[in-house]
């Protein structure tokens, strides 16, 4: 199977749908991996809105037969902010033309504990929720997503995580360590995680979650 990418950069554009119908012309399944250009509620309610309507009813025109979108663990529990508006996401390929859909959802990327441990910043340290996850590699996250869109369409959602749970603030202040920031970590149940106040087990996936191979150390070690 050919792999196509499809971005701004190549002249295609998902929210106005300039360049869509030249670009899935022949194409059989369509990946979505998009993502808001902010964070804030209204900034991923807009994106999302108006983004996978306009995909998804390019795709059926072009005659596409799968329609997949990557989404994240928690956004049923959350139901705030940008989790929100990943569920406005997910209901609009459920009602998609386009003949099947898969939703694959992830944990949070290991990227995002190192935004996540800058994002609250006070004179006493950085605030971050401690919360259980299992955080996961991006490359396992793509081996996961491309798994469901060469194969059949998987009955319900895919949860994927990482091969291991650890606490969000902990993980902040391994990751400050590792970069020489001397700043303390200040565990406090009401930090936000992108933009939403979690519950402890809010983002713990599914005890039948596929699990990646990437541990936070050999990431860690490989940045």
């Amino acid at each position: 199977m050919e792999v196509v990418s499809v971005s701004r950069g190549e002249g295609v554009d998902i929210t106005t749908g300039e360049g869509l119908a030249e670009a899935l012309r022949g194409a059989e399944v369509v990946v979505d991996v998009t993502d808001a250009p902010a964070r804030t509620e209204k900034a991923s309610m807009d994106f999302f809105g108006t983004a996978t309507a306009t995909l998804a009813k390019a795709a059926a025109v072009a005659g596409v037969e799968h329609h997949v979108v990557l989404s994240v663990v928690g956004a049923e529990q959350l139901k705030s902010g940008y989790f929100r508006a990943k569920l406005l996401q997910e209901d609009q390929v459920r009602r998609s033309p386009v003949p099947f859909s898969s939703i694959v959802r992830a944990t949070p990327f290991f990227e995002s504990v190192e935004t996540t441990a800058l994002m609250n910043t006070y004179t006493d340290g950085v605030h971050v929720a401690p919360v259980l996850l299992r955080p996961v590699s991006a490359n396992d996250v793509a081996a996961a997503v491309a798994h469901v869109a060469v194969g059949v369409p998987p009955a319900g959602i895919l949860q994927v995580a990482g091969p291991e749970e650890h606490r969000l603030d902990d993980l902040a202040a391994k990751l400050l360590a590792a970069r020489g920031d001397m700043r303390d970590v200040v565990a406090d149940v009401h930090a936000p995680f992108f933009g939403a106040e979690i519950g402890e087990r809010a983002l713990l996936p599914a005890p039948d979650a596929h699990s990646g191979h990437e541990t936070f150390a050999q990431w860690l070690a490989r940045r």
